[in-house]
């Protein structure tokens, strides 16, 4: 699956990267596992639908009644439509330097957080519906003064959001332009009982998937493949043990398309099926 560059993708050609970008994304059909390379940090607020990203060692979903500010980096998104026949989200760009500029402006303190997680979820109440019409009304006027009228609603925004979540925003706001990497093993275990696959892992691990086998294999002594299959059927067989699941429901999340493989590597392992154990 190619990856998608974002917000490149959706600019003029010759047109260069604005600090602050304002996108309607719509679709017709869903999206499982995306590649996207974000360059710019960004709010998806959702209209219609779903969505899920997987971003190195976290995962978040949401649906219309929440929206999302996303570190830049690479992403896995699955986007899905719900009742309607449509996906629909409004996607505001914007730059390092713009939020820089907004910190100093206000004069907001960096704060020191242990858990960096590169989302944060907005809920979208009254304001936020009101602020996305009023953007929406601006996006379609012709002006020489829309960057100048963008970055006004862009710091009515973030102060919103700053006096709605208090010290929680400001610390996601500094790792915003953190220079933190998630190590690699940090990444790869937070996806073992995920149905990712190893090409997908790899993506957001910044990896082809031939130099994320060598480094795996380094670090494990034990080719990804096989470490992973061990660990998702050992999960799969304490979950039927202990009557969590059917193996009919489990088979999927433990990295299989079909319950019929996972039968058939389940008893290789074990040595029993596993409607056995459940049983």
């Amino acid at each position: 699956m190619p990856i998608a560059n974002i917000p490149e993708s959706y600019l003029k050609i010759g047109q260069e990267s604005p600090e602050l970008l304002v996108y309607d994304f719509k679709m017709t059909s869903d999206v499982v596992n995306s590649k996207v390379n974000l360059s710019m940090n960004m709010f998806s607020f959702l209209q219609i639908g779903k969505k899920q990203v997987h971003f190195a060692g976290t995962s978040v979903a949401v649906n219309k009644n929440q929206s999302l500010l996303l570190k830049k980096g690479n992403w896995l998104w699955t986007e899905l439509l719900d009742q309607e026949t449509i996906y629909y989200c409004k996607l505001l760009f914007f730059s390092e330097k713009i939020l820089r500029d907004f910190l100093h402006k206000h004069n907001i303190q960096e704060h020191e957080s242990e858990n960096e997680i590169p989302y944060f979820i907005i809920k979208n109440d009254r304001y936020i519906k009101n602020y996305l019409k009023s953007l929406s009304t601006l996006s379609e006027t012709s002006t020489p003064f829309l960057n100048n009228l963008l970055q006004v609603k862009f710091e009515e925004l973030m102060l919103y959001l700053l006096q709605n979540y208090d010290e929680n925003f400001e610390k996601y706001l500094y790792s915003l332009i953190s220079n933190e990497i998630s190590s690699f093993k940090k990444i790869i275990e937070s996806k073992v009982y995920s149905n990712l696959k190893l090409e997908e892992i790899a993506f957001l691990c910044n990896m082809s998937l031939s130099t994320f086998k060598r480094h795996f294999i380094k670090e494990y002594e034990i080719s990804p493949g096989k470490w992973l299959q061990d660990k998702r059927l050992q999960k799969a067989k304490e979950l039927l043990e202990n009557g969590s699941f059917k193996p009919a429901e489990i088979y999927f999340d433990s990295g299989y398309n079909n319950f019929s493989n996972f039968s058939i590597a389940f008893k290789n392992k074990f040595g029993v099926s596993p409607k056995e154990v459940y049983k």
